[in-house]
């Protein structure tokens, strides 16, 4: 695949056909010495997982990847940002790019239905591992925010390699614009396609439930939410579940 025109300079890739994750390949190539930039690529992985540790359908047809890259361990967090930009630019290409929405942290929605998750991972102090999992064939069902697949929503399958290149160009884009200007750039791209800015959305916090006003993001890309009393409440992990009416 490094050879398709568009490939992004000095990054790599390595494809595998099963891995347990792509995230724990990543780490387990960290201890190597392996720095990257280097993109993981899995056929099928047999312990994907989301945030919190959550376990990641892993059917053949779908995309699962991890970036393997530098990063400061203050401001790696800001990478899921761009992430999303990319993986949001990506699915753009396969459906109208009107209707996909980022919902934060690090989900991307297609008409308010979740196609990709981003679970970044920190290595050690200078390393990062950012996965990508985005429903191309398959999604799963059940779930307690509303899951879709591009097949599902445009009757056709994306081959995994063309959304494989695809991600690689946008992150890389992505990735040079936040260490040449920083998280101001990404913020605002983020905003622009923010699911439930300026409405009221319901945040799930560690051990409580809380509704307001999505207001904003900070400069480190915490949620600032607008509270019952009129208080700006920042949130910096939680899940965020905004109205589903299209």
């Amino acid at each position: 695949m490094t050879g398709l025109g568009g490939w992004p300079d000095g990054v790599r890739l390595v494809v595998h056909d099963v891995l347990d994750s792509t995230n724990e390949e990543a780490r387990r190539l960290a201890l190597t010495g392996e720095s990257g930039p280097l993109w993981i690529m899995a056929r099928e992985q047999t312990a994907g997982r989301g945030r919190r540790g959550r376990p990641w359908v892993s059917e053949r047809g779908n995309l699962f990847a991890t970036l393997l890259t530098r990063a400061p361990q203050t401001t790696a967090a800001q990478l899921a940002f761009a992430a999303g930009l990319a993986v949001a630019a990506t699915v753009s290409f396969y459906c109208q790019p009107a209707e996909v929405t980022l919902k934060w942290p690090n989900d991307v929605l297609v008409r308010n239905e979740k196609v990709s998750g981003i679970l970044l991972e920190s290595l050690d102090k200078e390393r990062l591992a950012i996965g990508v999992g985005i429903n191309l064939a398959d999604h799963p069902q059940g779930t307690e925010f509303p899951a879709t697949s591009l097949a599902a929503l445009t009757g056709s399958a994306p081959d995994p390699d063309d959304a494989m290149l695809r991600l690689a160009r946008h992150m890389a884009a992505w990735y040079e614009v936040w260490q040449a200007n920083g998280f101001v750039p990404v913020r605002a791209a983020w905003l622009q396609r923010a699911a439930g800015l300026r409405k009221s959305v319901k945040a799930r916090l560690e051990g409580r439930e809380m509704e307001g006003v999505f207001e904003d993001l900070d400069e480190d890309g915490a949620l600032l939410l607008r509270d019952a009393a009129g208080a700006l409440v920042r949130v910096t992990a939680g899940e965020v579940f905004p109205s589903l009416d299209r």
